[in-house]
């Protein structure tokens, strides 16, 4: 293949995040925004060390399985990348996604268990298949979040303004998602309402590359069981508006659930990030509440907070099945450190099982929303402490009996995987957003004595190519 000319060619596969397996006669590119069967033209663009990618330019022939998606952003909006397969399918593909990353993993775990002679493909499948448990659907596939933030920006360079989410394969032009299927009705009238209003006002935008003008971002949260609704319009300081006619429109709507806040944040960043300056409340308070399983969460606009609530109870309740020979026993003895714990929901939902749970959390304001939740829900044995867990560990005197990671997308720093294999607990819990960083993480704990006891997949989010997986080691020596 030449860099520059068009190919045919058939999808073979697809592999994590979104790269099209593509075959060319005898050649093989990746080419992205593609799914399995289908026959497309592509642009050679990169050819690099025997590695080609390509850009659609077109699908030639759908997929067999193929559908109509549902929402009509699909196809241009960057958000999600599935929408034209069937539920059922587009599980069985993150399924193969996850098996595939991990196989390594199963074939070295077989290696280390002592198989001494030289294992196929079909050894490790079979192996696989005794701890690969599949993977566990979102209990609702659409109108599934409770967070989403929208940019402002326009269609096309000078076009009318815009609110919604990136083009596809685009870092400037907005696509105005009224119509997004994966957030409820709420979230759409917010968007339309808070569009219409600055279009009728003639509103600028910030630019991103000349850095100038007012709108950037609109942040919406809303609690799946509570309804409650908290709106953050997110703008420079190099205008100034009167925020209260959008305000009296906005609580105007006729919700599902009900506003319980409405923000002003400032934010003279130059970066393209949602972050605070200052915050304004002009309406109501600056904060909402969510239940998981019989617990109550106060959430603010920038709280980590699983995106999907519902999918969030069936993570939970994976974990504390995976850690059943604990919260079986009846007796609270073990001390649980809850790594990268956010806003603490795991740690408050396995503190009635546990002596102690200690969370420890980079973020500071996560750190005092779980302390604030922990006092929220009647616990006492929770222990929250702000920094770089690489850090922190050094400084906790109580040594834990089980731990459970879920770190960033990026996985856990190489240093402090030594440190949190050096404590030598019996169970170790690894919850992963990001299957190629677990993948990675495995192996060093695989040779730090652990081995893989337990392995689900979770969609936490449908119709996107994101995946969440669950995994249950415990210590071969202990």
């Amino acid at each position: 293949m030449k860099k520059g000319e068009i190919y045919e060619g058939f999808v073979e596969r697809l592999d994590f995040p979104n790269k099209g397996i593509v075959r060319s006669g005898d050649e093989i590119a990746v080419v992205k925004n593609t799914i399995p069967e289908q026959t497309v033209s592509f642009l050679v663009n990169k050819k690099r060390k025997g590695k080609v990618e390509g850009r659609l330019v077109t699908v030639l022939e759908k997929a067999p399985y193929e559908v109509e998606s549902t929402c009509p952003h699909f196809g241009e909006c960057g958000g999600c990348s599935y929408q034209n397969m069937p539920y059922q399918k587009q599980l069985a593909l993150k399924e193969s996604q996850v098996r595939r990353l991990l196989m390594p993993a199963f074939e070295k775990q077989m290696l280390l268990n002592g198989e001494s002679r030289s294992v196929d493909k079909t050894d490790i499948i079979s192996y696989m298949n005794t701890i690969f448990e599949g993977i566990l659907a979102s209990p609702v596939q659409y109108e599934y979040r409770n967070k989403m933030e929208f940019s402002f920006g326009d269609e096309y360079k000078d076009g009318p303004l815009a609110l919604g989410m990136h083009k596809r394969g685009s870092f400037y032009d907005i696509v105005s998602v009224r119509e997004c299927q994966i957030v409820d009705a709420d979230y759409r009238k917010v968007l339309s309402c808070v569009l219409d209003y600055f279009t009728q006002q003639n509103s600028t935008y910030f630019h991103r590359i000349r850095h100038t003008g007012y709108l950037r971002h609109l942040l919406v949260r809303k609690a799946q069981k509570t309804g409650e609704l908290l709106i953050a319009l997110v703008t420079t300081t190099q205008e100034t508006h009167d925020l209260q006619p959008l305000v009296d429109k906005l609580c105007a709507l006729p919700f599902i659930g009900k506003i319980t806040g409405i923000l002003h944040t400032k934010n003279d960043t130059l970066a393209d990030i949602v972050q605070s300056d200052e915050t304004v409340v002009l309406y109501g308070k600056d904060y909402f509440f969510e239940e998981l399983l019989g617990l109550k969460f106060k959430i603010s606009q920038f709280s980590f907070f699983q995106t999907n609530s519902l999918g969030a109870e069936v993570l939970y309740q994976t974990v504390r099945k995976y850690l059943g020979t604990l919260t079986q026993t009846g007796e609270k003895e073990k001390v649980i450190f809850d790594l990268y714990s956010g806003t603490g929901t795991i740690a408050q939902i396995l503190a009635p099982v546990a002596k102690k749970v200690i969370g420890v959390e980079i973020v500071e304001e996560a750190v005092e929303a779980a302390k604030q939740n922990a006092a929220l829900n009647g616990l006492s044995n929770c222990t929250f402490i702000a920094g770089d867990v690489l850090k922190v560990l050094d400084t906790i005197e109580e040594k834990p009996d089980v731990i459970v990671l879920d770190p960033p997308r990026d996985g856990i720093h190489p240093k402090a995987l030594e440190k949190i294999i050096e404590y030598q607990v019996h169970q170790m819990v690894y919850i992963s957003c990001k299957p190629t960083s677990l993948a990675r993480d495995l192996e060093v704990l695989l040779d730090g004595g652990y081995r893989m006891e337990r392995v689900t997949v979770l969609d936490q989010f449908p119709w996107t190519n994101g995946i969440e997986t669950i995994v249950l080691l415990t210590h071969a020596d202990i």
